[in-house]
């Protein structure tokens, strides 16, 4: 498991001919918070500008030092893909708030945590207003999630459940 954070600036590498494409500039969430869906590598054009991303299956590795991924024509508009309007971008995420369903302030969104096939299984806090296993992990495990937060911008968690699942994993 890896923060999100980790593959921010990493080259990203073709492996059918080894040429670099670029560097990773932010990365693309599906809107239920499930899944790393694209890598976002930056805008080009001064008039019209145009938003360039490769798309999570084009992925071959996630590795250490740089991505690897199909060949150098994975780059594509993201009008390519219709659903990516939808993705929201992790530096969009961060910040967001996180709180109970009866209104309790948790705390704030500071990076997601990836699975190895880039699935997200957690939450990383960038603050915490809250005593207890949460504050102890600065983080949310994904199960715990009720909402997403993209109509209020405000996260709902299921807290006994979070301390449930922290529980288990201290264990």
């Amino acid at each position: 498991m890896r923060l999100g954070k980790d593959l921010i600036g990493k080259s990203i590498i073709s492996v059918t001919d080894g040429r670099l494409l670029g560097v990773v500039k932010d990365l693309y969430i599906n809107d239920q918070l499930y899944w790393l869906t694209g890598i976002h590598i930056g805008t080009e054009g001064i008039l019209k500008r145009k938003t360039r991303l490769i798309p999570r299956d084009s992925v071959v590795v996630f590795g250490i030092d740089a991505i690897l991924v199909k060949n150098a024509d994975v780059i594509i508009e993201d009008k390519e893909v219709p659903e990516a309007e939808a993705w929201l971008r992790l530096s969009k995420l961060k910040g967001r708030g996180v709180d109970t369903p009866g209104g309790t302030k948790v705390g704030a969104i500071g990076d997601i945590i990836l699975g190895e096939e880039g699935h997200i299984t957690g939450f990383a806090l960038a603050k915490v207003y809250v005593e207890g296993p949460i504050a102890e992990q600065g983080s949310l495990p994904r199960e715990a999630l009720i909402d997403t937060g993209n109509d209020d911008g405000v996260m709902t968690i299921d807290l006994p459940k979070v301390e449930q699942l922290q529980g288990e994993a201290a264990s």
